[in-house]
């Protein structure tokens, strides 16, 4: 990144200049922590109680419907999604509700159940697995007391592809199961049958919190690596890695993340109503070199780089057609159509001040950039 010098004579205020210089240090940093490495990071905390819906939605998929709930079905109760303090993270979390009875999928299934949140085709694309990408998805969950699994099954995680013919098997899930003894399962598919990769006893996971770290690199020719660990000793609980998989599908368009609880209800008498908490959802896409999505050159020049007005973008690869802003939150902040031009101004007064994420794409092309706002 390139920080262009601005003459301080035009700063009205030592306390202006201040801010520019620390502006400055903060974007140098971001350099070098995040934009050699990573491509983009969405956070997604709880903060509180109310407005969770609104909260979920601004980072999932700002304006549209990335939550899937029973509400419809149990409206007397209110959201199934909601946010309390948790004493052991001393911390805000999500605490996602599901009963046995009258909650069922959305109006749509009733041998099951379903509250999860995802990302999908109206998400930003940093929300979004594609070829090429190796992305690391953290988080912590916690299983209450006495947790209750459905011996066919109830998942709290998916990774799904979507488009082509195989979009209705999840490519991994992890899901319990009721069993001798109960247990925890990491599932596999890579065209449209599921196995098992790993397993093991459920107990060790119950009335505790967790983080979860996996990693996938995306391709035809990919790599996967899950870890859970207990918060409270470091223990690591499950731990599974696969040097060489097929972690993409033809036809797919891309693979977006789900978490939440999804279960049958065809052996209701083994459930009961629960309330799995969530918290800390980290989406980190990891710049990756690989015969599939190979090193290509700068697409784009940025100038006036930290800017107040007017982003100029010069220099723009002839295959660029498409140039979105995020903020670091995962919020689109703009996207506009840019189809051969080869240098482009863009206005960004109405920004809060901060950092974002300029991704240019076209054919074959995906490439990001920071720029900062002041």
């Amino acid at each position: 990144m390139n920080i262009k010098s601005i003459p301080t004579h035009k700063l009205k205020t030592s306390s202006q200049k201040f801010r520019l210089e620390m502006m400055k240090t903060f974007s140098l940093l971001i350099l070098l922590l995040v934009c050699q490495s990573t491509y983009a990071q969405v956070l997604l905390d709880a903060d509180g109680p109310g407005d969770t819906y609104q909260l979920i939605t601004s980072v999932l998929a700002p304006g549209h419907n990335p939550i899937e709930t029973p509400d419809c079905n149990h409206q007397a109760f209110g959201d199934h999604i909601d946010e309390v303090f948790d004493d052991a993270l001393n911390a805000n979390v999500f605490r996602f509700h599901i009963h046995t009875s009258p909650d069922n999928d959305r109006c749509i299934n009733l041998d099951r159940q379903r509250n999860e949140i995802k990302s999908y085709d109206k998400s930003p694309d940093n929300l979004l697995g594609v070829v090429g990408e190796k992305v690391v998805y953290k988080w912590k969950f916690k299983l209450s007391e006495g947790f209750q699994s459905s011996p066919n099954f109830t998942h709290l995680h998916q990774l799904k592809s979507v488009g082509g013919s195989l979009a209705s098997m999840p490519m991994y899930t992890l899901t319990t199961r009721k069993g001798s003894p109960d247990r925890l399962e990491l599932r596999y598919a890579e065209t449209d049958s599921q196995i098992t990769l790993t397993q093991t006893a459920i107990a060790p996971f119950i009335g505790t919190w967790l983080s979860v770290t996996e990693t996938i690199q995306y391709g035809t020719t990919g790599t996967y690596e899950i870890k859970i660990e207990r918060r409270s000793d470091g223990e690591v609980l499950l731990d599974y890695t696969n040097p060489s998989i097929v972690n993409w599908r033809a036809g797919a368009d891309f693979v977006r993340p789900k978490w939440g609880i999804y279960r049958s209800l065809d052996n209701d008498q083994d459930l009961r109503d629960e309330a799995v908490l969530f918290a800390n959802f980290s989406v980190e896409e990891v710049e990756t070199v690989s015969s599939e999505n190979p090193v290509i050159n700068d697409v784009a020049t940025i100038f006036s780089n930290p800017v107040d007005h007017i982003l100029s973008i010069k220099n723009i690869d002839p295959k660029i057609n498409l140039l979105q802003v995020f903020s670091l939150d995962g919020r689109q902040m703009m996207e506009q159509s840019i189809a051969t031009k080869t240098e482009i101004q863009l206005g960004v007064a109405s920004f809060p001040q901060g950092t974002y994420i300029l991704n240019l794409k076209g054919e074959g092309l995906n490439q990001s950039k920071l720029f900062l706002v002041f």
